[in-house]
C-alpha cells in the first residue's frame, strides 16, 4: 500500500480511535496495542501486514551488525518484546527492547503517561516498568531467537537500565547482570544512563562513572568470541562541555556506538492547551526534541562512534536531517505513534 494512504488511513481513522479507547488513558492504549501486535503475530494476519506496510528497506551495517533497514523501533516502545516478531513485518529494520532491569520492577505510579496532541509530543514517567532482563531473555528464546541468527527477520537490540532499588554505587553489578542474562539473544546492548525517571540515572553519564560502567561491559562482553557491541544513549540536556567528557569516556571504554537521544527534561515547544502538561514530571518526547536531538546526534557524530539517532524525528524530513548528520540509522517512538506504520514506509522509501 501507498505510504500516502497508510498515512491518511492511521491519521483519520485508526489514530482518533485509539486515542479515545480507554477514556484516552495513553498508557492503557499502549498496553493493548502492544499486545494486540504480539497476537497479530501469532496470526495468519501477519502476512497481510507485511503485505499492506512492508517494503524495500535500505541495508546498513553497523559496529558488525548487519541492519537489513535503517529504521528501528525505538526502546521503550516494547519494553518486554511481547510484539517483537511483528516489527520486521511493519517495515522496521531492527528493534531495541527494553529498557529492562536486573530485577522486575513496576515503575512509578500511574498516571504516568501524558499525550499533548496539539504538539505532537508525550511526557513520560514511567520509570523501567518491566518484567525483568531474565524474562525477556526466555520469551525470546522460547522463540528461538539467538544473537546473530536474526530469527525475527531482523536484529534485536536490548536496552539496560539500572534497578530502582539498587543505589548507584552497586550500578555496575546491577547491569552486568542484565548483561549477562540477555547477551544470548541480543544482537548489541544499549546502555541506558540518560532516562530522567530513575532517581540519580543520569549521573551515570558524568565522566569517570560512565567509563567504568562501559569499561566493566565492554571487558564482560569480551568473554565470549564474538563480543557483543556495546551502546551508549545519551541526554538531549547535557552542554557541550559534558558531551564531550561522555565522548571521550566511553571511547576509551571501548564502547561501540551512541544512540542520540533519550528524552527531555526541558518544556520548550510546547503548545497552547498542551501547556497544562508542563508541570508533569518526566521526560518529554516527539516534535519539542527535534531540535535538540539534532544538536546532539551532530555532536556525536563528530565524535567519530557511529550513532543511531533518536528523538524528535516525526517525518521524513526529520530522519532525512538525521542521515544528512551522519546518523547510521534512526528510531522511531513518538513519530510511530503519531503517524503509524506509513512513516516507517515513507523513510524506507527516501533513503534507499
Amino acid at each position: 500500500m501507498n505510504e500516502t494512504w497508510l498515512r491518511l488511513a492511521y491519521e483519520r481513522l485508526i489514530r482518533p480511535a485509539l486515542f479515545s479507547a480507554y477514556g484516552g488513558d495513553p498508557e492503557k492504549v499502549h498496553e493493548a496495542m502492544i499486545s494486540l501486535l504480539g497476537q497479530v503475530s501469532e496470526s495468519r494476519a501477519k502476512g497481510l501486514v507485511k503485505f499492506l506496510v512492508g517494503g524495500a528497506r535500505s541495508p546498513v551495517r553497523i559496529a558488525g551488525v548487519d541492519f537489513p533497514g535503517r529504521v528501528g523501533v525505538a526502546a521503550g516502545l516494547d519494553k518486554d518484546g511481547t510484539a517483537a516478531r511483528i516489527w520486521s513485518s511493519l517495515g522496521f529494520g531492527f528493534a531495541e527492547l527494553g529498557t529492562v532491569t536486573a530485577q522486575a520492577q513496576a515503575g512509578n505510579p500511574r498516571p504516568r503517561v501524558f499525550r499533548l496532541r496539539r504538539s505532537r509530543a508525550l511526557i513520560n514517567r514511567m520509570g523501567f516498568n518491566n518484567a525483568g532482563a531474565g524474562e525477556l531473555a526466555d520469551r525470546l528464546t522460547s522463540w528461538g531467537v539467538r544473537r546473530g541468527e536474526r530469527s525475527l527477520g531482523i536484529p534485536l537490540g536490548i536496552s539496560i537500565g539500572k534497578t530502582k532499588v539498587v543505589d548507584l554505587d552497586r550500578a555496575v553489578n546491577d547491569y552486568l547482570f542484565s548483561f549477562r542474562a540477555v547477551r544470548g539473544v541480543a544482537d548489541y546492548v544499549a546502555v541506558n544512563v540518560s532516562s530522567p525517571n530513575t532517581p540519580g540515572l543520569r549521573s551515570l553519564q558524568d565522566r569517570q562513572m560512565i567509563f567504568e560502567l562501559v569499561s566493566a561491559l565492554v571487558e564482560t562482553a569480551a568473554e565470549d568470541d564474538s563480543p557483543l557491541p556495546i551502546f551508549v544513549k545519551i541526554a538531549p540536556d547535557l552542554t557541550d562541555q559534558a558531551l564531550a567528557e561522555l565522548f571521550e569516556a566511553v571511547i576509551n571504554a571501548g564502547a561501540q556506538g551512541l544512540i542520540a537521544t533519550n528524552t527531555t527534561l526541558a518544556r520548550t515547544g510546547i503548545r497552547g492547551l498542551d501547556q497544562r502538561y508542563a508541570r508533569q514530571a518526566g521526560g518529554l518526547s516527539g516534535a519539542p526534541l527535534t531540535m535538540m536531538a539534532r544538536r546532539v546526534v551532530a555532536r556525536a557524530v563528530a565524535s567519530g562512534l557511529p550513532v543511531i539517532a533518536s528523538g524528535g524525528i516525526m517525518n521524513v524530513g526529520d530522519a532525512q536531517a538525521m542521515f544528512d548528520l551522519g546518523a547510521r540509522a534512526v528510531q522511531l517512538y513518538t513519530g510511530f505513534i503519531y503517524s503509524g506504520p506509513g512513516l516507517v514506509k515513507a523513510i524506507n522509501r527516501s533513503v534507499r
